[in-house]
């Protein structure tokens, strides 16, 4: 995560250097550090450094990695020809080079040549089946192109290899729950929760799976899920009050009121009250909202 100070170092930066005061290598080092998108200076202020033979020359052995950066730059702003002059000039130092050979994988996606680029990913990972940033190129290729079906597969392929990449399982749980695949997206929240257990949204989401995939269990372990959302969040999560309420009124339609819970009944009563302070204080206008839905699931009189 970018700290405070040196996002506005950043700031300071790139004001100085727009305004003809220098310091662009400096900037350009720090865009790189913090992994900051500002593809436009980038290109600016890269080329600029690029096309003065005294200032490259400067650099040293960090010139090629000036040209890494402009030519991502550049494909970022679709200068197709400013990208393509940048990797040849590093094809031409490193001949060979995986690390060459994944920009013009990427030269190829902007071109829209996917075919193309598949083989030139496929051949890459054929020498180094471990390469982390040739399986994410071909997952975002496959985002590019609309094909969520393909988008699945690259990803289970991916985390095969790569299991601990968390926002990789997150993606693919969105992509399921956007597929109405709940049972998969379920594991998916699953396995982030075993690796990450106290991270509320992973509760919330997987809560809420579970109560859209409906059943007397799911909807139980839904409930559980809902409260340690709300337990994790020190009871100020919305969503994980309404998810309880809305569990236990449905848990209790199910079973018709059989061996209704002492605790379930506590949970709700709480749960209950607490939207409804926190809609005093935060949304009294829609408080009347809110009591009509809860007393329609028979959670207040």
């Amino acid at each position: 995560m970018v700290g405070a100070s040196e996002e506005s170092r950043l700031n300071c930066l790139e004001i100085q250097v727009d305004n003809g005061g220098g310091g662009a290598w400096e900037y350009l080092c720090l865009v790189r550090k913090l992994k900051a998108r500002r593809s436009d200076k980038v290109l600016k202020h890269g080329l600029s450094i690029l096309n003065d033979h005294r200032a490259r020359s400067k650099l040293g052995g960090e010139e090629w990695t000036l040209y890494e950066q402009v030519a991502i730059a550049a494909m970022d702003c679709q200068r197709v020809d400013i990208a393509k002059d940048c990797i040849a000039e590093l094809r031409k130092q490193f001949p060979g080079s995986m690390r060459v050979g994944r920009l013009e994988g990427m030269l190829l996606e902007v071109k829209g040549a996917w075919p193309e680029a598949e083989k030139a990913y496929q051949r890459l990972l054929e020498d180094n089946p471990l390469d982390q940033v040739i399986h994410k190129r071909k997952v975002a290729m496959a985002k590019a192109q609309g094909n969520a079906s393909v988008v699945v597969e690259y990803l289970r392929k991916y985390l095969e290899i790569f299991m601990a990449d968390h926002d990789a399982w997150r993606e693919l749980a969105e992509i399921y729950v956007s597929l109405q695949m709940y049972k998969q997206a379920a594991f998916c929240y699953e396995e982030l929760i075993l690796c990450q257990p106290l991270v509320p949204p992973y509760h919330l989401a997987y809560a809420e799976v579970l109560y859209t995939m409906g059943g007397l269990e799911n909807l139980q372990t839904a409930k559980m899920y809902y409260a340690s959302t709300i337990n994790l969040t020190g009871g100020k999560n919305t969503r994980a009050l309404y998810g309880v309420c809305l569990c236990i009124a449905a848990i209790n339609q199910l079973s018709k009121g059989r061996n209704k819970e002492e605790e379930s009944s506590e949970l709700q009563t709480l749960a209950a009250e607490s939207l409804v302070k926190d809609y005093k204080l935060r949304a009294p206008v829609k408080l009347p909202l809110l009591t009509a839905a809860l007393r329609n699931v028979k959670l207040v009189s």
